[in-house]
């Protein structure tokens, strides 16, 4: 049995943005259209806080493969010159349940939930929407900064705020432009971004917003939320976590990836619980993607996107990275 092997350099050089973007739509067309599976998720916490770690798992029958996606959180490794992000994806042969591949997860991980929260503005947030706040500062900010310039190219202004580390978040600011040409070929040179650590300023000043934290206390409050704000909810990942006023929800239009996975674990979760909404207020938004429904129906309208994240779509890219991966000689193959 023979597998592929590849590790973050080879992935970087053939999984570019705008594809993983169009591979993430049709995960989520044929997540919604019942093609294919997505797993329970297995999650523990080792410290509170410090480590933990998940399994996500699922079956794309049209790609005829299965996966599961292990990633951790590990406070710790920043000590020991170690990524905080520890991911690998394994992708295995439908009908021979033989391994395929084994990936480097973090990356594939970073672009395809940057795809997630972009794909949430694509299709509800304002069609002129020019203006972005990015609540949070660390890697994954990145991410959503570049997808949102795939599917937004005419933004102007991006905001970003770190609230728990300002000064992260002003050396974010200064950086990002040469790393989304660097990382990600995308040039900003006419996007104005800016740190900030007045949230209450920012947010009624913007179109978009995204938020990227492990908040556990909402952070954006209802009062600051003018009509026709988008929200692409992503830090929300695991039961507990909450980002922004559960309030914001009442009278909106909410979409999710995958109902009963967010209504466990997403944002969406503590809003369900105290009765600000219900799940029949929650549209899959492979549903909306596939045009069996509707998205915004108005300027005014609140909509919000909570991508809780499935496996599927790591499966989906990383199916992606194997086959260029083997085009061009990338990776090593191993014989198990």
């Amino acid at each position: 049995m023979k597998a592929r092997v590849m590790n973050k350099a080879d992935i970087m050089q053939v999984v570019e943005m705008e594809p993983t973007i169009t591979a993430v739509e049709n995960v989520y067309k044929m997540k919604s259209a019942g093609e294919a599976v997505a797993w329970p998720t297995v999650f523990h916490i080792f410290e509170e806080g410090v480590r933990d770690m998940d399994i996500r798992s699922g079956y794309l029958p049209g790609e005829h493969v299965f996966g599961h996606k292990t990633i951790g959180f590990f406070g710790g490794n920043a000590e020991k010159n170690l990524p905080t992000l520890m991911a690998t994806i394994n992708v295995f042969d439908e009908y021979t349940g033989s391994l395929i591949g084994l990936l480097e997860g973090s990356y594939i991980t970073g672009l395809r939930t940057g795809a997630a929260g972009a794909i949430g503005a694509k299709y509800l947030a304002r069609k002129d929407s020019d203006t972005l706040f990015v609540l949070g500062a660390g890697n994954q900010a990145a991410f959503q900064i570049g997808a949102t310039l795939v599917v937004f190219p005419g933004l102007k202004k991006v905001y970003i705020a770190d609230l728990l580390n300002p000064d992260n978040g002003k050396r974010f600011a200064s950086e990002i432009r040469r790393r989304l040409k660097e990382e990600f070929g995308i040039d900003a040179s006419g996007v104005d971004f800016e740190a900030t650590v007045d949230p209450a300023s920012a947010i009624p000043d913007s179109d978009i917003v995204i938020t990227v934290t492990p908040a556990r206390e909402p952070v954006i409050r209802k009062e600051w939320v003018r009509p026709g704000t988008h929200f692409s909810t992503v830090g929300s990942d695991m039961e507990g976590k909450e980002e922004i006023d559960p309030e914001i929800f009442r009278g909106a239009k909410v979409f999710v990836d995958d109902i009963p996975h967010c209504i466990e674990a997403g944002e969406v979760e503590i809003p369900i619980k105290n009765g600000v909404i219900a799940e029949t207020d929650l549209t899959e938004i492979g549903t909306l993607i596939a045009g069996q429904t509707a998205g915004r129906t108005s300027d005014e309208e609140i909509t919000i996107y909570d991508p809780c994240g499935m496996a599927l779509m790591d499966i989906a890219a990383a199916k992606v990275a194997l086959t260029l991966g083997a085009e061009k000689g990338l990776g090593v193959t191993v014989d198990l």
